[in-house]
């Protein structure tokens, strides 16, 4: 999927008249979130189509194909969302037939998750990324940048935030 970068800042823009504009950094990194949500949306949209799941339950399930028998807090932890919302997830696509999940005989407090044949079926055919379009970007990126963009996230949500930060443990809605 190719999307257009905004303007940098070196570039100028030009009023009706012909006459450059500096660019305003503000609506620069404005268009560059817009251009982020967009492309998020857009691929978990395309994922859904493609394989009848929403991003956010395809990444669970590619959690436990790469790691079998793995808990609700470890999935949790990894997709950076609260267990309740893995709980959820979980009973979505248990009723689809996708997971299962049992009790450990040993020890009835642990339970075991496992995809099964369809939901293996489904995730060997989904389109990739798996885990999402934004969670593989960030992987990708080197630490420098990743603390770059760490900060300057932090300074935004600090002129705006306001009680917000529970949010930071949901999937977007468009994922879910």
């Amino acid at each position: 999927m190719a999307t257009k970068t905004p303007r940098t800042r070196k570039a100028k823009a030009e009023k009706n008249d012909g006459r450059a504009v500096e660019p305003m950094p503000h609506v620069e990194a404005l268009q560059s979130l817009r251009i982020l949500v967009r492309a998020a949306q857009r691929h978990s949209s395309w994922i859904e189509t493609q394989c009848s799941v929403p991003g956010a339950q395809l990444w669970l399930m590619q959690e436990l194909q790469d790691e079998p028998g793995i808990s609700v807090r470890v999935i949790a932890e990894k997709m950076a969302i609260h267990q309740t919302t893995v709980s959820n997830m979980l009973d979505t696509l248990e009723k689809r037939g996708l997971i299962t999940r049992r009790r450990d005989s040993s020890d009835q407090r642990v339970v075991k998750l496992a995809l099964t044949k369809d939901g293996a079926a489904l995730l060997a055919k989904a389109p990739t990324p798996a885990r999402g379009l934004l969670p593989e970007a960030l992987s990708r990126m080197d630490a420098k940048s990743l603390d770059n963009l760490n900060n300057g996230l932090r300074a935004l949500i600090g002129v705006i935030s306001m009680g917000e930060e529970m949010y930071g443990l949901q999937p977007l809605p468009f994922t879910m």
